[in-house]
């Protein structure tokens, strides 16, 4: 159980991170970004669309890492990376606040040198999610645990993960900003707990370098060993990977946007109410609806991991061909109504379809599984794509109503994988 249960808590860690990353895009926008004109909503998603660059561009690399030096290793290296992203964010943190004359201008924005900043310490947290990613994914899919399944042991793991995405948000609101209200809050509020934040992680980091993490046999190539075939040749891999961009591009704008469009509807009259109520105050501390609509939607993932962790019966083909299904209706349904709500139900579906589509994606490939989880890896960028073009699109159309088309096709493509692509051909298996 001890080595399932450290790469567990350090895909916690991942999670956590990734979701303050997102939460601080509205933050930022107030902060950095009020000058930012008509590009306000395209400059504020950029913040998404490095961090998952990321993804994109270190995936192949962590699974180069995986085969050079073992998993233990290069979940240490991907922590390094973590430590000088959060670093990034405190130098920030610190030009904002003590030089925020230092600015430059593009058409009518006028953009802070502390955010550019910024968006270089996201770059290097997904570089450090994906790396550590590449590692998780495929041990917990081959780390022979009794009495489970890869896909059950995925959604343990990402049940855990879903802890950290879920208490994000209240973390930014409570704790970065001390639940003032968003229209007052202050850069160099960062700077405390950002520091607090590089302890632990560094703390984190000493002590999985003491601890014992065994390697796994059959995963990865060792030593001169060379793979007969591309992994490109199989194509129940392949569509998986196509699979993966859109299910992270969708999972990510849900997230990272959702409470955007909370402010625009606040702003047009039309506010959010959680049981009537359209602002959550507690001892004195706005906790802010935009932050339970986030809280909501990812704790949806955490129940949603919590309840599939036990289907040792239910095929991952079935889950997620179940779970598109509903998640197209609900997305439909918000659009029409302009509820958010429904947007928010969407991260109970969207729980499981990770574990779903990279169960179905490796299963089968045996030595190939390494090199294969790092391309799977690179395919989250397409939580950088969809976020930014959503963006776009709002500042295009003036609004994010209908801009929640991208959440439909994607959940649409997600289900011909299911139904289809995830089927293995013959030529394709390994014996």
């Amino acid at each position: 159980m001890l080595p399932f249960a450290i790469i567990t808590f350090i895909y916690f860690i991942v999670g956590f991170l990734t979701t303050v990353n997102e939460q601080l895009q509205a933050p930022l926008k107030f902060t950095f970004l009020s000058h930012a004109g008509s590009l306000k909503n395209t400059f504020t998603t950029l913040i998404s669309f490095f961090f998952f660059l990321g993804y994109l561009l270190n995936g192949t690399l962590g699974s180069k890492w995986v085969n050079a030096f073992g998993y233990k290793n290069t979940i240490l290296r991907g922590l390094l990376f973590m430590i000088s992203g959060l670093f990034m964010y405190l130098c920030s943190s610190w030009i904002g606040d003590q030089y925020s004359e230092l600015k430059f201008s593009i058409k009518d924005a006028v953009i802070p040198v502390g955010f550019i900043v910024f968006v270089i310490g996201s770059y290097l947290m997904g570089t450090s999610a994906a790396i550590i990613q590449v590692v998780v994914n495929p041990y917990a899919a081959s780390y022979e645990l009794k009495g489970t399944q890869p896909v059950q042991r995925l959604n343990i793991l990402t049940a855990i993960n879903s802890i950290g995405t879920t208490s994000a948000p209240f973390f930014v609101t409570v704790v970065m900003f001390s639940g003032i209200s968003i229209e007052n809050i202050e850069i160099r509020q960062l700077l405390l707990p950002l520091s607090a934040l590089i302890i632990c992680i560094l703390t984190v980091m000493i002590i999985t370098k003491r601890l014992h993490l065994p390697d796994l046999a059959h995963t990865r190539v060792v030593g001169e060993e060379k793979l007969e075939r591309s992994i490109w040749s199989f194509r129940h891999f392949v569509l998986g990977v196509l699979a993966i961009f859109f299910y992270v591009g969708t999972e990510v704008a849900i997230g990272a946007n959702i409470n955007l469009y909370a402010f625009e509807l606040m702003d047009s009259g039309h506010p959010i109410t959680f049981f009537g109520k359209s602002d959550i105050i507690i001892g004195g501390m706005d906790l802010g609806i935009h932050a339970l609509l986030s809280t909501l939607y990812w704790g949806g993932f955490l129940v949603g991991r919590a309840i599939s962790s036990f289907f040792s019966e239910i095929s991952a083909r079935t889950q997620l061909v179940t779970t598109t299904i509903l998640a197209t209706i609900l997305g439909i349904i918000s659009m029409v109504t302009q509820n958010l709500w429904f947007l928010v139900a969407i991260g109970l579906l969207h729980s499981s379809m990770w574990s779903c589509i990279y169960t179905l994606s490796i299963k089968g490939l045996n030595k190939y599984t390494s090199k294969a989880s790092g391309i799977f890896i690179s395919a989250v960028f397409g939580g950088a794509v969809f976020t930014l073009i959503q963006g776009g699109l709002a500042d295009i159309l003036g609004s994010w109503r209908w801009t929640w088309w991208l959440t439909v096709i994607c959940e649409l493509l997600m289900l011909v994988y299911a139904l289809f692509g995830s089927r293995i051909r013959e030529k394709d298996l390994i014996q």
